[in-house]
């Protein structure tokens, strides 16, 4: 007899969806970034006006953290997703459309003003991640559904560049902008037909599944400015928010600069800079999802205090110590190598960083992990202007030695985080 192979549960069809819009957030904000060099001669752009555009997205994504999480924690998920995706979708659009309703600086400002409502309306996404997962998995799976949708921003990140490449070639910067859109749309409407904000109001969560959920954490009092402000400032939070700051310092060096020091530096080029410059990103999507499942291991083997700790403390100091090595390697495959095990030991502390933000928020999880990805993307706010001017001025070892300071302070001060103390507000 054959027994009867037990059904998905509807939770990890909840976390597909969410890996999606990870994945396509990555795909959209670099896919602009990819297009920019063809926007530059058909539209008479500056490096510094694409400068300006580019620099739109991380400024009103930082913007809209808080805000964008603090609107999800009131409507829920499934609303919240859906303005994520419609917003952002007409956001994309408006800036290959652009040009054939305005032109001279009333262009340049359309299009600015599209990239920051893309950005803003990316805010919510991954704060909102923390807070789904708190209510439809188990607390011992945190780690590994954070960890795990880092990987799916990763591999959005990774395919942006060749994608974008392709369907330039064949529809032009603004077709291939355009078709980046579809996949949004399709994603929002299956998502709105699907989701629902906690598994007891979805039809087909069984009760066997319910069973093996923690009961829904209380609704927390309304998020007035001062209770906001409590989470805000609260120890644990404001310590984990730093050392995520430090850690993205690190992510963006990575993720903005590996490509161009290796083409610079290195002197990769072609098809082989292409290849070399995915790779790193291969490293980072296979650090965030095997970072979220041992996190959920070590908080069970040794408590959550220890366990989410042992991560950061070990792998941000070797991330630090592999970005010295780059610099010194005698081959640009060794620099590649060294790069890719740097972004993989940075991306497998996502996972631990989200889940230690949730076990401490608890029912503020939505609001606390804002505050978190605030600092994190303050990190990547940092790092452009310090890394573009060390390396314009032929300053690449000071600039990756920049990384490996804040990646070791990064990793330092998780010795004066507790994930496991108990944080409940009244």
């Amino acid at each position: 007899m054959t027994r009867r192979r037990e059904p998905v549960r509807i939770r990890w069809w909840i976390f597909l969806y969410l890996c999606g819009f990870a994945l396509l957030s990555y795909l959209q904000r670099t896919g602009v970034s990819v297009a920019a060099e063809a926007m530059m001669p058909a539209l008479n752009l500056t490096h510094f006006q694409i400068g300006i555009l580019l620099g739109t997205f991380p400024l009103t994504y930082l913007i809209f953290q808080i805000p964008g999480a603090t609107f999800g924690q009131r409507f829920g998920a499934r609303a919240t997703y859906a303005a994520v995706g419609v917003i952002g979708m007409l956001a994309l659009v408006g800036i290959p459309l652009a040009p054939y309703v305005f032109s001279g600086a009333a262009l340049f400002g359309a299009m600015v003003l599209a990239q920051g409502v893309l950005g803003a309306s990316q805010g919510p996404v991954f704060p909102l991640v923390a807070a789904v997962g708190q209510v439809w998995f188990p607390e011992n799976r945190w780690s590994f559904i954070n960890g795990a949708i880092s990987t799916g921003m990763n591999l959005g990140g990774m395919i942006a560049a060749p994608l974008v490449v392709f369907l330039q070639g064949r529809y032009g910067w603004q077709g291939a902008l355009l078709w980046l859109a579809i996949p949004s749309l399709v994603l929002t409407v299956a998502w709105m037909r699907y989701a629902r904000n906690s598994p007891a109001e979805h039809p087909k969560v069984t009760s066997a599944e319910i069973a093996e959920l923690p009961p829904p954490p209380a609704p927390p009092p309304p998020l007035t400015l001062p209770r906001l402000w409590a989470i805000a400032s609260d120890r644990d939070v404001i310590r984990l928010a730093l050392s995520y700051l430090c850690m993205n310092y690190a992510f963006y060096l990575l993720s903005s600069w590996s490509f161009i020091y290796l083409r610079e530096v290195r002197h990769l080029d072609g098809l082989e800079s292409g290849v070399a410059g995915a790779m790193p990103w291969i490293g980072a999507a296979l650090g965030g999802g095997l970072g979220g499942e041992f996190g959920d291991r070590f908080a069970t083997w040794f408590g959550p205090r220890w366990g989410l700790r042992l991560i950061p403390l070990v792998t941000m100091p070797i991330a630090g110590l592999l970005l010295l090595l780059t610099i010194h390697v005698s081959t640009p495959y060794l620099a590649v190598l060294a790069l890719t095990v740097a972004f993989f030991a940075v991306e497998l502390n996502e996972g631990p960083y989200w889940a230690a933000t949730m076990r401490v928020a608890r029912a503020d999880t939505g609001a606390a992990t804002g505050v978190l990805n605030t600092f994190g993307n303050g990190g990547g706010i940092v790092a452009g202007p310090v890394v573009g001017w060390l390396s314009g001025h032929g300053g690449w070892d000071a600039a990756f030695i920049t990384g490996t300071v804040f990646a070791v302070v990064g990793g330092l001060l998780w010795l004066f985080i507790n994930p496991g103390r108990d944080s409940a507000r009244s």
